[in-house]
C-alpha cells in the first residue's frame, strides 16, 4: 500500500499554528510515502512567509512536492509579479512542481497560476498550454499499472456548493485531456473545503479531490488534510480533521455536458 498526505492552503502569515503543528506531528508519527501540497504556502508572498514555509516543509521527513498558489505570487509589487514572480520561493523552489515516482503511484504537477490575465480577478486559475503538455507527457511516460495523480492549485471545474469565485481558464479542456491520458485523479486546493467527486468526461471517469486548509481562513470545515491510500490499484481517500468530522465520501458521478 502507498500512502500520501494531501494538504493545501497553509497560508503562512495567517497559518493556524495548532493545525500546522498537528499536521507535522502526524507526518512524523505515521511516515506517509510523500506529502503533496497544492498551493498557497503564503498569505501575501512575503519573503519571511516563504522562509517560514520552507523551514516547515524541509522539516517533514518524507518527500514533498508543492504546487504554486495564487497567494504565492507577489501581491504588492507588480514589477516583481510580472518579471520575477517566483524569486521569493527561496528554499522551497526545489520542491515546486516536483514529479513523484512512487510504488504503484505517479504524481504529476500542473501549474494553474498566472502572473497576468485578461480578467479582473487574477486569483482565478489558468491551465497553460505548456504546463498541460508537460503533464500529459509525464502521464504517458508513467508505468501502465500505476495510479496516476495530477496535482494543481485551482479546481479545474467549478462545482455547485463550493466557494469558488471563478472558472479556471481551459480547465474543462485540461480535465478531458488529463482523463484521456490516463489520469485517475486531480488534486487541488484553493476553496478551503475538502471534496471528492467522480466526474465522467469524454467517456472517462476521473476524480476531483480537494483539500481543505491549515490556516485561520477556514470555511465550512475545520483545519484538515486528505489521506490517500493506493492499494491493489484502487485509490481511497480519508478526510483527516483537527477535531471530529465525518469521513470524506465520494460524491455521485458528474457527467460533463
Amino acid at each position: 500500500m502507498t500512502r500520501l498526505f494531501h494538504v493545501s492552503d497553509l497560508h503562512f502569515g495567517r497559518e493556524d499554528k495548532q493545525a500546522v503543528a498537528w499536521f507535522a506531528e502526524t507526518v512524523r508519527a505515521e511516515m506517509p510515502d510523500a506529502v503533496i501540497c497544492t498551493g498557497d504556502l503564503t498569505m501575501r508572498a512575503r519573503s519571511e512567509e516563504f522562509e517560514a514555509a520552507g523551514r516547515y516543509l524541509e522539516a517533514l521527513p518524507v518527500p514533498v512536492t508543492v504546487e504554486p498558489g495564487n497567494h504565492d505570487l507577489p501581491y504588492f509589487n507588480p514589477l516583481a509579479r510580472f518579471f520575477h514572480p517566483y524569486s521569493r520561493y527561496g528554499r522551497v523552489e526545489r520542491l515546486i512542481e516536483r514529479p513523484l515516482d512512487l510504488k504503484h503511484v505517479t504524481v504529476v504537477p500542473l501549474k494553474t497560476t498566472a502572473r497576468f490575465q485578461w480578467r479582473r480577478n487574477w486569483s482565478w486559475g489558468v491551465v497553460s498550454r505548456s504546463g498541460l503538455t508537460r503533464a500529459l507527457q509525464l502521464l504517458r511516460e508513467a508505468p501502465a499499472d500505476h495510479v496516476k495523480i495530477v496535482a494543481c492549485h485551482h479546481p479545474l471545474l467549478d462545482k455547485e456548493g463550493l466557494e469558488s469565485q471563478g472558472k479556471t481558464l481551459r480547465g474543462r479542456e485540461g480535465l478531458q485531456a488529463l482523463a484521456e491520458a490516463g489520469a485517475h485523479a486531480v488534486l487541488s486546493g484553493h476553496v478551503h473545503d475538502p471534496f471528492d467527486i467522480e466526474h465522467v468526461i469524454a467517456g472517462k471517469t476521473i476524480r476531483k479531490i480537494g483539500a481543505g486548509t491549515l490556516s485561520e481562513r477556514t470555511r465550512s470545515t475545520p483545519p484538515s488534510f486528505n489521506e490517500l491510500r493506493v492499494e491493489n490499484g484502487v485509490l481511497h481517500v480519508e478526510l483527516r480533521t483537527l477535531g471530529d468530522a465525518p469521513p470524506l465520501a465520494v460524491r455521485s458521478p458528474e457527467v460533463a455536458g
